[in-house]
């Protein structure tokens, strides 16, 4: 053998060396083998079919970091941290735009809009309990109140005069009401056989369309039940539910009804197209009157049929 030929040979005994060590370096790395097609020395051998791989491992388990998860993660993380160190923002009341939470106040944004005076919290707390009123003592109040009701109208009666006119000793010219000489109910009196009280507007007036109905005793053709109520201001309203006739023409023998809570009788009516009325209780003195007044001064209320 010439030296050229041992060099060779020794050249790949070195070259098959560090191919194999390369190889099981390799393996040590990276845990896999040497294609089998590759000897220990780097000869190649004869290709084997390779092994079928196991059908029962699932492709799911294996999990890959791809491009897009790894921009999310990128996206996700610096964001948390952004928001957690970010100081919060308000909108101030009466400012230009938001600032920080910090910063507000609920005297500058004027939350407590109330002035409160300075003696307010000088002011003594009470803790007594609330009273009670009996049924005794409203009763009492209200008849302290008659009394004092009742006083005062005896003052404005003897303030007009004597008061002589509550009990009449001569009876009026021209009064045929029979019971002109009772008391009113302001000294006691009670109601007469018509159910109004004595010598009220209302009761002579009652009396005077009985009279015209050729009516002077019981049995009563109008009285308090079938006529109007005992207040001189309904008088209107009862003829207009009842469908009797009113007008603004008097008529002799009709009603003359003063919307302040008045009634009298038409007595006669003047060519100048004045009525002549006659009346009771005009100036609360339960007095027979006779007065002169314009036709339009009165809503004319026609006897009922």
């Amino acid at each position: 053998m010439s030296g050229d030929e041992t060099n060779d040979a020794t050249r790949r005994d070195r070259s098959g060396r560090r191919s194999s060590a390369r190889r099981v370096a390799d393996r040590g790395r990276t845990g896999r083998v040497a294609p089998k097609g590759t000897s220990r020395r780097g000869a190649p051998q004869a290709a084997t079919a390779p092994k079928p791989s196991n059908p029962q491992r699932s492709p799911r388990g294996l999990r890959r970091n791809g491009p897009t998860r790894v921009f999310a993660t990128m996206i996700v993380i610096p964001a948390i941290f952004g928001t957690v160190a970010l100081p919060a923002y308000a909108l101030m009341p009466g400012g230009t735009g938001h600032e920080a939470s910090g910063t507000f106040s609920l005297s500058v944004a004027q939350a407590q809009d109330v002035d409160v005076s300075a003696l307010a919290t000088g002011a003594p707390l009470s803790a007594d309990g609330y009273a009670v009123t009996t049924k005794a003592e409203i009763e009492e109040a209200r008849l302290e109140a008659e009394a004092a009701e009742r006083a005062s109208w005896a003052a404005e009666l003897a303030s007009r005069g004597s008061g002589s006119y509550a009990v009449y000793t001569v009876r009026a010219e021209g009064d045929d009401y029979p019971w002109w000489n009772e008391l009113p109910d302001d000294y006691g009196g009670g109601l007469s056989p018509l159910r109004y009280y004595y010598r009220e507007c209302v009761d002579f007036v009652a009396w005077r369309l009985n009279r015209d109905a050729g009516v002077t005793s019981a049995p009563w053709k109008w009285d308090w039940s079938n006529l109007a109520s005992g207040s001189a201001y309904a008088w209107a309203d009862a003829w207009a539910s009842k469908g009797w006739p009113t007008s603004s023409t008097p008529v002799v023998g009709a009603v003359a009804w003063f919307p302040y809570n008045h009634v009298a009788y038409v007595q006669s009516i003047n060519a100048d197209g004045s009525v002549n009325i006659e009346e009771y209780n005009q100036n609360s003195d339960h007095s027979y009157h006779q007065r002169t007044i314009a036709a339009g001064d009165a809503l004319y209320l026609y006897p009922p049929g």
